[in-house]
């Protein structure tokens, strides 16, 4: 089955201050490509690169650019690389509306939605909750429920 990789699980790869989050994001992603299951939007690219190579918000790179730009090609080559189309944001517009997403998390479920993926791997969003066809899986669920 397809699943959709949101940028959060891509990010918590490379942030060593999560360590139990970062094991299971690599084990996803790995356990994903190599069974080509992963999908992933060109928006959560975008905002990958934008995240680990943004020092601001931690006072820190989680990547250096060239090792961000390595990982993307990474990706590229090993995901289904989803790109929008007006479909796509006039469902991610309805998405805003039906569910009172922000527009990042729209879009993302967009992506779900519009491609007929039937999973979306998030921490942004209701863990369990099914919109329209597509349903959440926090994979991180349990270890928020310990702490």
């Amino acid at each position: 089955m397809a699943v959709l990789i949101d940028t959060n699980v891509l990010v918590y790869r490379f942030d060593e201050r999560f360590a139990a989050k970062q094991r299971i994001a690599e084990e996803l992603v790995r356990q994903a490509m190599g069974d080509t299951s992963m999908c992933i939007a060109h928006q959560a690219l975008i905002e990958f690169v934008a995240a680990t190579t943004n020092a601001r918000r931690r006072g820190f790179f989680l990547l250096d650019p060239a090792s961000a730009h390595r990982e993307v090609e990474e990706l590229l080559a090993g995901a289904t690389i989803l790109f929008p189309d007006e479909p796509l944001l006039r469902t991610a517009m309805r998405g805003m509306a039906t569910y009172q997403l922000e527009w990042y998390d729209a879009h993302m479920w967009a992506f779900a939605e519009r491609y007929g993926i039937e999973q979306l791997l998030s921490e942004d969003f209701e863990h369990g909750r099914r919109y329209g066809m597509v349903q959440v899986v926090n994979p991180f669920v349990l270890l928020n429920e310990r702490t």
